[in-house]
């Protein structure tokens, strides 16, 4: 049955006139008969009895007035709960494949916490990944390293961490604050091939004559991690990189550094993705960072 029939039908049963009810719908006399007759039509039963003077609803048009008036308030109240309910906003995320795994656990956590109607797509990627898909517009937000003058996108500054040397808890160095690159020139290297700094630090080391065995290749972090806790090796990590059964050594005259921050896309500016729950879930956790470290 079409919606607009049914109201047709209650605008006539209300005003009890064909003439006023069509003037009430903003259609004519004739449209508004018709109507009325494709409904009497679709029902089997007359709806009403005209004389000259009144229009009169029938025994089965009374019947059908329950059921139309009933129809008719679940109808609008399904259209002002409808129009109440807050619309999702999809925000898809680029998250660098170096940030640590349980800082991003944090930001979802927090993000999820918040009664909120933003749904996430989270992609990984590099940072050659992240910034082609700025540019394509495939994402709206990435949480990746910043070059000070290197984007074209808006971005925000979060905090900056230093590479250093991370070891098993058990490691004969585990409780040095600082050592020399030639101290670790009889232990295994875990390499994380993914690693922005590995060209640099791969040169600080061949410079002190240390060229160790390797003992893992991998671009996989939180492997990394856990193979240095067995004692396999030592790595070179962002210090946001935290784990009870490690420890984190500064090396002598290693100074290189990483700003994190976000980065938002065409797109995630007019969504104003600076404001999104996500953005400020990121900005609440990571505030926290330069306590940790």
């Amino acid at each position: 049955m079409d919606w607009y029939l049914l109201r047709y039908f209650l605008a006539v049963a209300e005003l009890g006139n064909f003439s006023r009810a069509a003037g009430q719908m903003n259609v004519t006399q004739p449209t508004l008969s018709a109507g009325i007759a494709k409904l009497e039509g679709q029902l089997g039963h007359r709806l009403f009895d005209r004389d000259k003077r009144r229009v009169s609803l029938t025994p089965a048009g009374s019947r059908f007035l329950v059921h139309a008036q009933r129809i008719a308030h679940d109808y609008e109240t399904a259209l002002r709960d409808i129009s109440q309910t807050p619309q999702r906003q999809l925000l898809r995320v680029g998250i660098l494949s170096t940030i640590p795994t349980t800082l991003i656990e944090t930001i979802v956590t927090e993000h999820k916490r918040q009664d909120n109607c933003e749904d996430l797509e989270i992609i990984e990627g590099n940072e050659r990944e992240l910034k082609s898909r700025l540019e394509d517009d495939a994402i709206d937000l990435a949480l990746t390293i910043l070059h000070p003058g290197a984007e074209r996108f808006p971005k925000e500054s979060l905090y900056w961490e230093d590479y250093v040397l991370v070891v098993s808890r058990h490691h004969r160095l585990a409780h040095a604050e600082r050592v020399n690159g030639e101290d670790l020139a009889q232990d295994a290297m875990i390499i994380r091939r993914h690693c922005e700094v590995l060209g640099p630090t791969s040169r600080y080391f061949t410079q002190r004559g240390v060229r160790p065995s390797f003992g893992l290749k991998t671009t996989n972090d939180d492997r990394a991690l856990a193979l240095v806790r067995a004692g396999l090796g030592v790595t070179v990590m962002p210090e946001t990189f935290r784990d009870p059964d490690i420890k984190q050594i500064r090396l002598a005259d290693f100074d290189l550094r990483r700003e994190i921050g976000m980065i938002l896309s065409d797109h995630g500016q007019t969504m104003a993705a600076g404001s999104s729950i996500f953005a400020e879930a990121i900005r609440r956790v990571t505030a926290l960072v330069d306590v940790l470290i």
